[in-house]
């Protein structure tokens, strides 16, 4: 009974598809969004390109790079651990590709299209029910009118259902291969034993194939892996408390905020009351003393007439003292 390993590893995932053009070839025939009569026929290897190592970085492959016999180019990553740049360092690495094409003497015509084909062990676009996402140039209005050069795929491998696709017999194959084979695995479906390229590629998968300082490559492969995820892990919680802690800070401004509106509206509200109080005080004063100058006015007229500073007294209810100044 056969013991396999993970094809998603480094070492072994260049073995199957960096060592045996015939693999590769089937690989990028099935996945690629290649035009009828434009399939690939024959590559040749291109030096492995190395990648910044970093701890987000660390276990991404960028092992496969070849170029048709008419010009084409070709990427093949696996990423098992999604990050925020990963798409753009995809795209940095295969407009890299396309430029290098051109020497200072050569023409832009010149120029055939790169095509960079990356698994990812990691679903990153969770509100999307597909699983290949494929990027090129288009016209905003037009999508009919293409700018050729760089095509992007990307494939979310945990979204994969083999039974959700009866077409693409090969894509379908490719991808069982990449996501139910692993190192439990004691038997292979039959539909992968069945067809030939399948078949290859699980035979190179056996671990008797491997030698000991391969072995040594593949466990701290997935060592490094885990440690990845752990720190990704520690990363995002981290995100997540700050996430959290910015927008409980977000509703405590915000609760301020009201607070201080409501502060400013009672202010205003007492300031006008405060307001009306003062004009209600004036209006008060001003017709006590408008009073005050009629009773002066009624004791001066009833003095010329010659009444009794004590009647008077009674009739305007002032005091005899202020009778007496009149």
């Amino acid at each position: 009974m056969a013991k396999y390993l993970d094809p998603k590893a480094d070492v072994t995932f260049k073995k199957v598809f960096g060592e045996h053009k015939n693999l590769v070839i089937s690989l990028l025939n099935a996945l690629l969004p290649l035009d009828d009569g434009k399939q690939v026929e024959s590559i040749e290897y291109l030096p492995a390109e190395l990648v910044p190592r970093t701890p987000t970085s660390k276990n991404t492959i960028v092992d496969v790079r070849c170029e048709e016999t008419g010009g084409r180019k070709f990427i093949v990553e696996m990423q098992m651990n999604w990050t925020a740049d990963f798409r753009e360092r995809v795209l940095f690495n295969a407009s890299k590709a396309y430029v290098r094409q051109l020497d200072k003497s050569e023409q832009y015509n010149l120029l055939q299209p790169v095509y960079a084909l990356n698994f990812v062990n990691k679903i990153f676009e969770p509100g999307m029910d597909g699983y290949y996402h494929y990027y090129r140039m288009v016209h905003a209005e037009d999508s009919g009118k293409v700018l050729e050069g760089l095509h992007l795929v990307f494939i979310e491998l945990p979204k994969f259902k083999a039974k959700n696709l009866t077409e693409k017999k090969m894509q379908v194959l490719w991808l069982r291969f990449l996501t139910e084979i692993d190192e439990k695995s004691r038997s292979a479906p039959a539909a992968l034993l069945d067809n030939p390229q399948t078949s290859q590629a699980l035979e190179i998968l056996e671990e008797s194939a491997y030698s000991e300082a391969e072995m040594l490559d593949y466990d701290r492969y997935w060592d490094q892996v885990r440690r990845d995820k752990a720190l990704m892990d520690e990363r995002d919680a981290a995100r997540a408390e700050l996430d959290a802690a910015t927008a409980e800070l977000g509703e405590a401004h915000a609760k301020l905020d009201e607070t201080h509106a409501k502060l400013d509206a009672a202010r205003a509200e007492l300031d006008a009351a405060t307001a009306r109080a003062d004009a209600a005080t004036a209006r008060a004063d001003a017709a006590v003393e408008k009073l005050r100058q009629d009773k002066l006015q009624t004791a001066r007229n009833l003095k010329t007439m010659n009444l009794a500073v004590e009647q008077i007294a009674t009739v305007t209810g002032l005091t005899v003292e202020e009778i007496a100044k009149l």
